[in-house]
């Protein structure tokens, strides 16, 4: 994975590229540096970078103005775009540019990891990233089923639901209990799992559409209505390949959501 830094502040490129190097997933990432959006803008031209990681606020040209350009450009390969920036203010404008996350500072080694993980995400829906070499051994997870203890393979499960002191797991056959909490399987899958509310992650090859429903007709939500109409509940809904459990999608998931399903490619 090539790994591009944009930032005005070297001390912010420096911890950067620390994290980066702590990170079990990018510890072998070819990183490079830039100090402003002209700078990142000639390397872009030149080579192949994967993932961006841009700064807002810069002389000159804005990492906003840079994404833009970015997007008007069918000449240059389109990294996945991570904003870092101290200003939350611009969060809604970075996910209009097809941003797969927004970061502030100063950034956390665990929540680095999670933009990365979506990062990986969005160049596989892409076609830029193999999605899994050959003679790399498969991830289970080990589960409650009927009292005995399974192993679950990571790619065939859809979703992750809170449920009291469990998480209820999703295949396309059942349901399975495991006692890891959701943060957790955040965290260690980054790669596999996307957070859209704090009761759920969803694969992100089953989402199939998103949706604002008429009446809240399926348990998740009357759920979250009988939340209240907090930041973490709205009135989206995740439409999934296979099965015909909907989640609910907070509303500051949404746009995150919707810029992973734009990411696509069509079929």
């Amino acid at each position: 994975m090539n790994v591009l830094i944009v930032d005005d502040e070297p001390l912010a490129r420096s911890r950067l590229r620390r994290l980066l190097a702590e990170l079990p997933e990018t510890t072998q990432a070819s990183v490079d540096e830039a100090a402003d959006a002209a700078e990142a803008w000639t390397l872009l031209r030149r080579q192949r970078v994967d993932v961006l990681l841009l700064d807002i606020q810069m002389p000159g040209q804005t990492g906003m103005d840079l994404a833009r350009r970015l997007a008007g450009d069918p000449g240059v390969h389109h990294p996945a775009i991570v904003f870092v920036t101290a200003h939350e203010q611009h969060a809604l404008d970075a996910f209009d540019v097809s941003a797969v996350d927004y970061l502030t500072k100063p950034v956390r080694r665990d929540r680095l990891a999670v933009a990365m993980g979506k990062a990986a995400l969005w160049l596989r829906a892409q076609g830029a990233v193999a999605s899994t070499p050959s003679g790399v051994e498969t991830v289970y997870l080990t589960v409650q089923d009927r009292g005995a203890l399974k192993r679950v393979p990571l790619a065939d499960i859809l979703y992750c639901r809170a449920d009291a002191k469990y998480t209820t797991l999703r295949t396309l056959q059942q349901h399975y209990l495991i006692d890891t909490a959701l943060v957790d399987l955040e965290q260690r899958y980054a790669e596999h799992f996307v957070r859209i509310h704090r009761s759920a992650l969803v694969a992100a090859r089953a989402i199939r559409s998103l949706e604002r429903p008429t009446s809240g007709v399926d348990g998740f939500v009357q759920e979250q209505e009988a939340a209240g109409a907090d930041a973490e509940s709205g009135a989206w809904t995740l439409h999934l390949h296979g099965v015909p459990d909907t989640l609910p999608v907070s509303r500051r998931r949404v746009a995150a959501v919707q810029a992973l399903l734009r990411a696509a490619p069509s079929t």
